[in-house]
């Protein structure tokens, strides 16, 4: 049983960092975390991994100040054919803009919708409908 709740550990260490990281919230990545580990803990998998998904989607998540800036903010919006997925970069072709204090956080307007970006890669982190 210990070394089965070792391994699930040690699973949930490697896979959630990189699914939390793509969650939009802290409600979400909890859903995820439990998820991963139920598939590979059964019951006590569901329960750490919902509790290590929670933590991790709560540090992926932008903080409040970030988001009412970005809302605030008159910017006009870029028309895209495809729809904006929180993981995956925004086209070069897309102007994003910087947000004061925040230097590791990044936004621009998108078929109407404010969209946090990490600067550089230009990752979605946020859609804000």
């Amino acid at each position: 049983m210990r070394n089965r709740l070792m391994a699930t550990a040690a699973v949930l260490a490697v896979l959630t960092p990189s699914l939390a990281f793509a969650q939009a919230s802290t409600a979400t990545g909890a859903v995820g975390g439990a998820a991963v580990g139920a598939v590979v803990g059964g019951p006590v998998g569901a329960v750490v991994g919902g509790a290590v998904g929670a933590t991790m989607g709560a540090a992926a998540e932008p903080p409040a100040e970030v988001r009412t800036y970005v809302v605030q903010e008159n910017r006009p919006s870029v028309r895209m054919e495809r729809q904006v997925v929180v993981g995956e970069p925004l086209p070069s072709n897309v102007r994003v803009y910087q947000v004061p204090n925040y230097s590791q956080y990044e936004y621009s307007v998108v078929n109407d919708q404010r969209v946090i970006v990490e600067p550089g890669t230009r990752k979605v982190i946020q859609v804000i409908p």
